[in-house]
């Protein structure tokens, strides 16, 4: 079966492209870097495979998603190379072109975005731009999938379409050298010798460590300092000119202007979303107002009604079913106090995380989300890193493990660290049932304040941490923060439901598996005491695990074993949080409060919210650190120090709230 590799710089709309040519979902979002991982897919026709890699600008890498990229081409077996090409950004994006038409392989271009162009008045002679290439182009809209059908019976022509080389001559004396570097490459049998060889005059450091260890090393870098000193700036810039006068001249003669391109929306609403002064204000606004969407207008009257019919009816219907065939008390117990009761405590809250899911997505799908960068990036370089490390931050507030993978994209190794140690630090998916069952409880007149609160406190220490961490055990060198702003679009419905329900999903899934297993565990460890089955919860193997640590908690205002109980679980999934408290109180929503209540006071609820937003990162998140960080010393410090800010700052607030009155 064929393989293709789907390459692209970034908003450039592979993968969307990737979706209509597979029939499947992945992650889409405009930002640079939403694809960190190369993702497969089988081509509709059944014709072969469609490899998803990282958007990039450079077959030289200087992120490690972009050396994703290079490794795949030098590594893996693949028969074409799909590129798609921003019409509207026609010079950057051939650069890329240009570098993948040298490495040899059959290459078909996606023209995409032609809407856009056009509307900017630019129009491309896809013909001649064939001719000249000495590929195909086929035309597309990846959003709407129109071309899409015609590029992937083009794909399957193109197999049978003989391979001409691409060759861009870059002078009399480097060609010569190119030309000795490829001698030298082909003795050692490389596939692809001229890419290698452009690449590797090129300074490419992925290329530089495949071939150096070769006996012909000290040979090739003889040639690169040979040549280097024979012109006036270095091997890459020559490279880079050369490649630039090329796109030039071929826009000359692909390219027409048909009209004056008025000045688009984008740049119009780009003065006032990333104002210096206006920029922070409206976005907090606009975070503000999903918030009150998701938890007063919209998300809590739905999960009201869903407690209403776990609590009430199915706990009924499934009482009744389990007398009427006879099952022992134990298993009536099991089934509805531990699994309905304690699965059920969480997908209560599904309204609200969809809701939220829903406004971040049609956030990302209008190109605001990218907008939001810039606007932290003035804020973000005081604190000791750029804009670029606020994306992870942003894709943690569904879940902090890809949010923590998305830092591949960052360049500077210490910003890079320093991004996957406070990303934790954001508000995730998993946390809002917790911030949703005590803020209906003790703040009903104003839980999207509350949560909202507790959103921004995680940006802001987030920040804090970052920069006394930059001043002292990772000082880095300030980098330069360049994203491309996407213009906005009117986001599909098609679209936007496909990405709430890739981000929803794993929620309900973790719901029916981990949560449904930790339900089972927990309700045997309240069920179960020393003195044996059945005993009072205050008598139990859980009563008395919490017990041991109760104390620790007591100056924090919530010093009861219920309540450390249910923070040893958290560290598993932060969702088992509520299900352990839904399992300990062993009540339905109209009393809860008031049991609740014999616990906590506002004061100590919201100090609770707190310690829960900042402690320990959840079982996988820590394990991606690990993967991430690829050392047990930060993975270790990743969960130590959550740990000592969240009890510091949390002993602060309850005391200090105390003193207030409170």
């Amino acid at each position: 079966m064929n393989k293709v590799a789907l390459l692209g710089n970034p908003n450039t709309g592979k993968t969307s492209l990737f979706n209509a040519l597979t029939g499947s979902y992945e992650y889409v979002g405009n930002w640079s870097g939403v694809t960190v991982e190369k993702k497969v897919g089988k081509l509709k026709d059944k014709q072969g495979t469609l490899i998803d890699l990282p958007g990039v600008y450079d077959l030289n890498p200087v992120s490690r998603d972009e050396g994703v990229v290079t490794n795949f081409l030098l590594t893996d077996e693949f028969h074409h190379m799909l590129n798609i090409v921003d019409s509207s950004q026609f010079e950057r994006n051939m650069h890329l072109t240009l570098q993948l038409l040298e490495f040899g392989k059959p290459v078909l271009i996606g023209l995409n975005m032609v809407d856009v162009a056009k509307q900017r008045g630019i129009v491309i002679d896809v013909k001649r731009l064939s001719e000249l290439l000495g590929v195909t182009v086929v035309p597309v809209v990846a959003r709407s999938g129109k071309g899409c059908e015609e590029l992937l019976a083009t794909l399957k022509e193109n197999d049978k379409n003989e391979k001409k080389p691409f060759i861009i001559s870059y002078g009399v004396q480097m060609d010569e050298g190119i030309g000795e570097v490829i001698a030298l490459l082909e003795k050692s049998n490389y596939k692809h010798p001229r890419w290698l060889a452009l690449q590797f005059l090129s300074n490419n450091e992925v290329v530089e460590k495949e071939i150096k260890a070769l006996p012909i090393y000290k040979e090739l870098v003889a040639i690169r300092s040979r040549l280097e000193g024979k012109l006036d700036c270095t091997l890459e810039e020559h490279i880079y000119k050369t490649r630039e006068a090329y796109i030039e001249k071929l826009k000359t003669n692909v390219m027409k202007h048909e009209k004056e391109g008025k000045i688009p929306f984008s740049e119009k609403i780009d003065r006032l979303i990333t104002h210096k002064i206006l920029g922070l204000p409206i976005f907090l606004a606009v975070m503000f107002f999903i918030f009150q969407v998701t938890f007063t207008w919209i998300g809590t009257p739905l999960s009201d009604m869903l407690d209403e019919f776990f609590g009430g009816q199915l706990t009924d219907w499934v009482t009744a079913g389990l007398t009427s065939v006879g099952a022992s008390d134990f298993i009536q117990a099991l089934v509805t106090e531990g699994i309905i009761a304690g699965v059920g405590a969480v997908l209560v809250f599904v309204p609200q995380i969809f809701a939220l899911f829903f406004f971040i997505s049609l956030l990302e799908d209008s190109g605001y989300m990218a907008r939001i960068a810039v606007v932290m990036d003035r804020i973000m370089e005081f604190f000791g890193l750029n804009g670029k490390a606020f994306i992870p931050m942003i894709i943690g507030f569904g879940c902090n493990v890809p949010g923590i993978m998305a830092a591949r994209t960052i360049e500077q190794e210490k910003e890079r660290l320093l991004t996957v140690l406070v990303t934790p630090f954001m508000s995730c998916s998993a946390r809002l049932p917790v911030y949703a069952l005590f803020a209906g409880v003790f703040f009903p007149h104003s839980q999207a304040t509350v949560v909202f609160s507790l959103y921004v406190a995680g940006i802001v220490l987030a920040l804090l941490v970052t920069k006394i961490m930059s001043l002292t055990i990772l000082k880095a060198e300030k980098s330069i923060f360049v994203i491309e702003l996407p213009p906005y679009r009117v986001p599909q419905a098609k679209t936007l439901w496909l990405s709430t329900w890739e981000k929803g999903k794993g929620f309900v899934r973790k719901a029916g598996t981990f949560i449904f297993g930790g339900s089972v565990v927990i309700w045997l460890l309240n069920y179960a005491g020393p003195s044996g089955f059945g005993v009072d919860m205050g008598d139990s193997y859980l009563a008395m695990i919490g017990g041991f640590i109760a104390p620790l908690f007591a100056p924090l205002g919530f010093g009861t074993w219920q309540a450390a109980a249910s923070l040893l679980t958290g560290f598993l999934a932060k969702e088992v949080v509520v299900s352990t408290m839904a399992i300990i109180y062993a009540v339905k929503e109209d009393v809860l409060g008031n049991v609740m209540g014999a616990h906590y006071t506002a004061l100590s609820a919201y100090a609770f919210m707190f310690f829960i937003l900042l402690y320990v990162p959840c079982l996988a998140t820590v394990a991606v650190i690990k993967r991430e960080t690829g050392s047990a010393k930060w993975t270790i410090f990743s969960v130590v120090y959550p740990l000592v800010v969240a009890y510091i700052l949390t002993f602060i607030i309850y005391q200090v709230g105390s003193l207030l009155g409170f």
